[in-house]
């Protein structure tokens, strides 16, 4: 017998799917109750509004990239390697159709005042992924890594745009070799 799906699940995923696919301010609370088929009652019960349910997808949205981040880069034994290991990974999700961009980028672009809450959380999660870029380059012995962090972060938000304006088939399908070419040249032995 399968387990019935939380109303609080069945909302939040809903939510998730919607506004990756649609963006935040095109789908409403009327749209989340029907498509979720959750009472716009139960709805507020579970999330006092529609910028708390942003905040949440985004948190989750940010404990899925991480997880995904060392996945990919797990087996790979270097910190050079690990990032050629995530630009490899990064191209080959954003020339899918699954792909609808990044989801941080998209809330930034819809609701471009900085201290609206969303908007906090995209920012939090870049400067996180840019320490983290900052970190591996400075282990892989990059003459600048904070230079070349800023570089793989720039491709990186690239590629996601890429793949939101143009979908699969964008010019992200090089990315891996933008990014090997970017390590290369700051990581002469």
């Amino acid at each position: 017998m399968k387990k019935e799906t939380a109303p609080k699940d069945k909302v939040f995923h809903t939510a998730a799917s919607l506004f990756y696919r649609h963006g935040y301010r095109a789908i409403g609370v009327d749209t989340l109750a029907a498509e979720s088929g959750i009472g716009k009652m139960t709805l507020y019960r579970h999330y006092p509004s529609k910028d708390d349910l942003i905040v949440a997808y985004l948190r989750d949205s940010n404990e899925i990239f991480w997880r995904n981040f060392e996945q990919i880069t797990k087996d790979a034994p270097t910190p050079r390697e690990k990032l050629l290991a995530f630009f490899e990974g990064l191209q080959e999700y954003v020339t899918t159709p699954a792909c609808h961009g990044c989801p941080f980028l998209n809330v930034a672009t819809e609701y471009p005042e900085t201290e609206y809450p969303g908007h906090q959380v995209a920012i939090e999660h870049k400067q996180s992924v840019r320490a983290r870029f900052r970190q591996l380059a400075r282990e892989a012995g990059a003459k600048n890594p904070a230079a070349l962090a800023d570089q793989l972060f720039l491709l990186m938000d690239g590629a996601y745009m890429a793949s939101r304006m143009f979908g699969a088939e964008n010019p992200a399908a090089h990315l891996a070799e933008a990014a090997r070419i970017l390590i290369a040249s700051a990581c002469v032995p």
